[in-house]
């Protein structure tokens, strides 16, 4: 028996040395916006695999997001970076995020408009199954691909990553198709207990297949190194909730779209 595990270790050893991990730049568009994604895929999968379209931060596409996508392709999906803001507009600082952010923010028809589009170009590729797809999203994408679901976009699920829950329109919950995971820092400042309540609220009165997990001394932005690791400042790496994040959503996923 012992031998046998060591066979079986081996083989799956080899098969992981064998991925051939490609990233991609993808042109698309929304509207007469053009915008500037990724797509990430091992080479070596044959057949259809299922789709993962990742939102970012309130900094826009960058090298956090990439990885995050490099991570999913290395799990067997093809995983597709979103751009909201669109072609070259990626800020330099918090104040130019906070003022992109805010825009999409303040008009929820367009952020979905945006996530939409993403979706549309990740069900292009042939790599993917169109009918197994997800949405997940980091602090502002988090709130992104909740805002998608409320939409009624045609999702197997989405996950939020230390996002924003609020919306503008808590009866939209009710054209939800998708099954919902939010992973929440339980002292994130940023999402106060009074924006949890209302989303759980929107959440059980919509009838939604919803989980909400909390970490506890986790704040905002915990999947993050960049974020620091100061806690007092509201955002913060926490390096144990980042880990079990991740094992959520590989659970998840292996829920939604099978092994």
């Amino acid at each position: 028996m012992k031998n046998v595990i060591l066979v079986l270790a081996l083989l799956f050893s080899l098969a992981r040395g064998m991925a051939q991990i490609t990233i991609e730049p993808v042109e698309y568009r929304q509207g007469e916006t053009v915008l500037d994604g990724y797509v990430a895929y091992d080479a070596a999968l044959k057949g259809k695999q299922p789709g993962v379209v990742i939102v970012h931060d309130w900094m826009g596409v960058g090298e956090y997001v990439k990885m995050r996508a490099e991570q999913l392709a290395k799990l067997g999906y093809v995983a597709f970076v979103a751009d909201i803001y669109g072609r070259g507009v990626r800020p330099k600082n918090t104040q130019e995020a906070s003022q992109q952010a805010g825009k999409y923010r303040a008009d929820r028809p367009l952020l979905r408009a945006r996530a939409q589009a993403a979706l549309d170009r990740l069900r292009q590729e042939v790599r993917v199954d169109a009918g197994r797809i997800a949405a997940i999203g980091y602090c502002f994408g988090g709130g992104t691909v909740l805002e998608l679901a409320r939409s009624g976009a045609d999702l197997a699920g989405v996950i939020s990553f230390h996002g924003n829950l609020d919306t503008p329109n808590p009866d939209d919950a009710k054209q939800i198709k998708a099954k919902v995971l939010v992973l929440h820092g339980g002292d994130d400042p940023y999402v106060p207990a009074a924006q949890v309540e209302a989303f759980q609220s929107e959440m059980r009165k919509a009838n939604v297949d919803w989980q909400f997990v909390a970490y506890g001394g986790a704040v905002h932005a915990f999947t993050q190194k960049g974020a620091g690791n100061d806690p007092s400042k509201g955002a913060a790496y926490n390096e144990r909730a980042d880990k079990r994040s991740f094992v959520e959503m590989t659970t998840f996923f292996k829920e939604l779209f099978g092994k």
